[in-house]
């Protein structure tokens, strides 16, 4: 066999097995590139006698076509099988019902909905958002709200405390978001218009409570604020949270430490549909909320003046009121992450509530 022969029988086997393109191109450059062996034969001629050059051209020329036929149909092969393979692979059923996209199958929380359509209507009324931080010192959370010492707010089975400091004091998990009215006091100048929403923390648990919950309270402080004021604030808050044209409330005296007078508001609903409360309607009373004129001792300790400067506020469940307006049944499973029940009571990501638009549409 000749040296040709030799080179050809060796080529041709690397091509047929080439596995994929990629040795296949090794394969082509080791063969016709620069200093491939087939070309290095073509060097050759060159240095041949015309007698040799006419026998051994052809022949040369002709191992170099065989040579790029074979790589083009080997390439052509292993493509085709490259498709066949994907085809295969990637297949699609196309009677399978098309998937939703994320932004189509997600849903907001009722919860993160409810703080949404809260800062919606809060906002168009002219209040700013407020936050605070959850873990307090309990200066914060009850020395400068009016608690005094031995309340049973400040006891343990009521209040989650953390281990003493080195210096002795107690760190604890809020139990009201009231600490925020504190901090906004003393780095804010009146007039003071705010809202503060935001998870609290207290050792509860069962159909209705729960350790960890969400709270909003209301903060205005300026020179005339009074009870009028803070009525008017909250009926037109529940007419627009719950969607009806008007609302009729009750207020009864209670007690808070840190407002006096202090009330509780009764909102009129109607019970009479198992399993549904109407608002604005009907003769059943509901307690919503709780509310009052800021105490002094809460504008001392924000460092105000309580002889210049007099403020209303107003604190509720914003679990509760998600409950109510939206009929779900146990508290408990807003912290299940059930994606059942998610898909069931949750909203669409892009339905933004607004008030000319609707808060819950």
């Amino acid at each position: 066999m000749s040296e040709l022969d030799t080179l050809e029988t060796m080529v041709m086997a690397g091509v047929a097995a080439a596995s994929d393109e990629g040795s296949l191109e090794e394969l082509r450059i080791a063969a016709l590139g620069k200093k491939g062996s087939v070309s290095e034969k073509l060097k050759t001629l060159g240095a041949m006698s015309p007698e040799e050059r006419q026998t051994m051209g052809p022949a040369i020329n002709g191992l170099k076509q065989r040579v790029t036929d074979a790589i083009a149909a080997r390439k052509s092969e292993l493509r085709d099988a490259a498709i066949d393979a994907r085809l295969t692979a990637e297949k699609l059923d196309v009677t399978l019902p098309v998937r939703q996209s994320p932004a189509e199958r997600g849903r907001i929380h009722p919860i993160s909905q409810v703080i949404d359509e809260i800062t919606a209507i809060f906002g168009d009324l002219g209040f700013a958002i407020a936050e605070g931080p959850d873990v307090e010192t309990d200066y914060y959370n009850f020395t400068a709200l009016n608690f005094p010492e031995g309340h049973p707010a400040r006891e343990m089975h009521d209040t989650f405390f953390f281990q003493p400091n080195e210096a002795g004091e107690r760190k604890l998990l809020r139990t009201h978001t009231s600490p925020v009215q504190i901090r906004t006091m003393e780095t804010q100048k009146p007039p003071i218009r705010i809202v503060i929403p935001g998870k609290t923390y207290r050792q509860d648990s069962d159909a209705t409570h729960s350790p960890m919950f969400h709270q909003v309270e209301g903060l205005v402080v300026d020179k005339t604020a009074n009870v009028a004021n803070m009525k008017w604030v909250l009926e037109e808050f529940c007419k627009a949270f719950f969607e009806v044209p008007q609302v009729k409330m009750r207020f009864r005296p209670s007690f808070f430490p840190f407002t006096e007078p202090s009330m509780e508001v009764d909102i009129q609903c109607d019970r009479s549909r198992p399993g549904e409360v109407r608002f604005g309607e009907g003769s059943d009373w509901m307690e919503i909320l709780g509310c009052g004129m800021v105490h002094p001792n809460v504008l001392r300790a924000g460092g105000l003046d309580p002889d210049e400067y007099q403020g209303f506020a107003w604190g509720m469940g914003i679990d509760r009121i998600a409950m109510l307006k939206y009929g779900m049944p146990d508290l408990r499973a807003f912290f299940d992450a059930d994606v059942r029940w998610l898909s069931h009571y949750g909203f669409r990501p892009l339905d933004m509530p607004t008030l000319f638009g609707g808060l819950s549409s």
